[in-house]
Parts: structure tokens; sequence; C-alpha cells
């Protein structure tokens, strides 16, 4: 059997984080006097990196040192508030299993620091489940370009072609659909209607089984 691949975006996709991140940045905007509306959050906050969302938000450009300081401080705020809630998305663990045990390489792919993904991976013990974790600091560009997602498939040596992205934003399901990969979107952020069009579509992991991600592959 040739191999193939699930690749998971991290922030909405394993674990529901966002209205985590919505606090941590609420906390960070209040600090700095920054205005913000929930309707922006979902516009300019969900799915998008770092650099964006301050660039945006302080009505400026962020960069280099200035954003790392930023960056650094925002997310040691979200990791606070979020290191005792840790949790996933429902059933995404028994899906996990199933791929595995089917002979399935899976990846994470995010736009998230590596400290939030170290957080997560280890609170839900998955890492020796994982044949590929990359993050922000492993991409040169940024989602909706395709890196993260064409590096994964290298790194686990199989052809985009044959791998299934799972993302929950605009910016992640364009990047899985510019690397040429089937996406499954996840609706735990966005309606269907403010996504890109996916092959398939889920609300949580009961949703979907290793035979429709072959069905995908094969399709």
């Amino acid at each position: 059997m040739k191999q193939q691949c699930v690749i998971f975006d991290m922030d909405g996709v394993i674990s529901h984080t966002n209205p985590h991140h919505v606090k941590a940045f609420e906390a960070f905007f209040d600090k700095y006097q920054v205005p913000y509306t929930n309707e922006e959050f979902e516009d300019h906050m969900y799915g998008k990196h770092n650099s964006y969302i301050m660039t945006h938000f302080f009505k400026r450009p962020i960069a280099g040192e200035e954003l790392i300081k930023l960056e650094d401080e925002k997310e040691a705020l979200f990791r606070e508030i979020y290191k005792d809630k840790v949790d996933t998305i429902p059933y995404y663990l028994e899906f996990l299993s199933e791929l595995k045990s089917r002979g399935f390489k899976t990846a994470v792919a995010t736009s998230a620091p590596r400290a939030n993904l170290d957080l997560i991976i280890s609170a839900l013990n998955i890492a020796d489940k994982m044949d590929s974790m990359m993050s922000s600091e492993d991409v040169t560009f940024h989602k909706p370009n395709p890196e993260v997602y064409l590096e994964s498939a290298k790194r686990v040596g199989v052809s985009p072609s044959d791998c299934v992205v799972f993302e929950d934003s605009f910016s992640g399901i364009t990047a899985g659909l510019n690397a040429g990969m089937k996406v499954v979107g996840v609706l735990s952020t966005h309606t269907k209607e403010q996504l890109p069009p996916c092959s398939f579509y889920i609300n949580d992991y009961s949703d979907i089984d290793v035979d429709k991600i072959l069905e995908l592959l094969n399709g």
C-alpha cells in the first residue's frame, strides 16, 4: 500500500483554543490600549500569524525585535490561561488512533509558536503518534503560503497528492489547497460559507473515519 498522510493544523483543529486566544488578546490589547471587536477577531485573528494580527490591530507595521517581544508576551498569556484546560475537539484521539492503526503517517502543521505546540502535544501525550511537528519557527512563509504543508509532506516522505489536511481557517484551508492536498474543513470557528470549498466538512471527529479519508484520497 502506498504511504499516505493526514496533516492537522492545531488551533481549532486538534484543540478548541480560539476562545482562550481571544481572552489572551483581550488582556494584551487592554494593556496596550488597543481597540478591538469580536468581529475583528473573527476576520483578523483566527488562523493568522502574529505578525499579521499585531500589525492589523496596532495599525502600524510590527516586525523584528518588537514583534518577538510582543508575540512572546501574548503567547505566554495564552499558555497561562490554557495550560490547565488542554483538551481536544471531541473524538480526536480516537480518530488519531484509528489512523495510526491503519498505517497512516500523521503530522501537525501550525502557525502557532513552538512553545504552544509543545504545551498541547505534551498535555495530550501524543508526540509519539506524530511523524512530523512544525510550528511558526520552522517556516519562512506563513499560511496561506503552502510552505508548512509541503515541508511536512517532505519530512514524512509522502507526496502532497497523498495527503489530507484538516483546517479550520480561511488562510489554512487556502494553504492546504495551494499545496495540492485534499482539505477537510473543521467547523469549530467558521461556517462552511465563510471558508473556501473543501472536499469534506466535520463538526467534530465523530463525523469522519479512515474509510472516508481513503475515499477522499482515491476520489
